[in-house]
């Protein structure tokens, strides 16, 4: 064999190795269910806040602690208990990205990732008029040539 056929089997068996290496890292949102059939797996939440119970967090009692109940896109409910800093706009977000474990029946988070709205979502009548005006120059330029 030639240097550069085995040059070129060892970089495909190193990007093989690699490759699988990072299977390990690749994660997927479960659902609560999912969670609570997984006691203490580490598994991806995604669930926006229950704002019809309560959320429970006094900075001055205890800075690092935060519990409220999550609902996660097929309805189900977990009430989720957070060691940490309260997340700034935490109440303003559309979704959580929740990274935890369940134990003793409730959600222990470690991580909480904010699901910000979207400054793009589509305006009917931006549109409307941004598609007129597009069109109407296209024309006029098209008109000039």
């Amino acid at each position: 064999m030639k240097k550069t056929h085995i040059i070129a089997l060892v970089l495909i068996a190193v990007s093989i190795a690699v490759l699988i290496s990072f299977m390990g890292d690749v994660t997927t949102y479960d659902t609560i269910a999912v969670a609570k059939d997984k006691p203490g797996k580490a598994v991806t939440l995604v669930a926006k806040i229950d704002k019809s119970q309560p959320m429970e967090y006094d900075p001055v009692k205890n800075p690092n602690y935060l519990t409220f109940t999550a609902i996660d896109t097929v309805g189900n409910s977990i009430k989720v208990l957070y060691r940490n800093a309260k997340p700034t706009d935490m109440e303003k977000s559309e979704r959580l990205v929740l990274k935890g474990s369940v134990k003793d029946g409730q959600f222990e988070c470690k991580d909480i990732l904010l699901k910000c709205p979207s400054k793009y979502k589509d305006d009917m009548n931006t549109a409307k008029e941004n598609a007129g005006a597009t069109s109407y120059n296209s024309s006029e330029s098209a008109g000039n040539k």
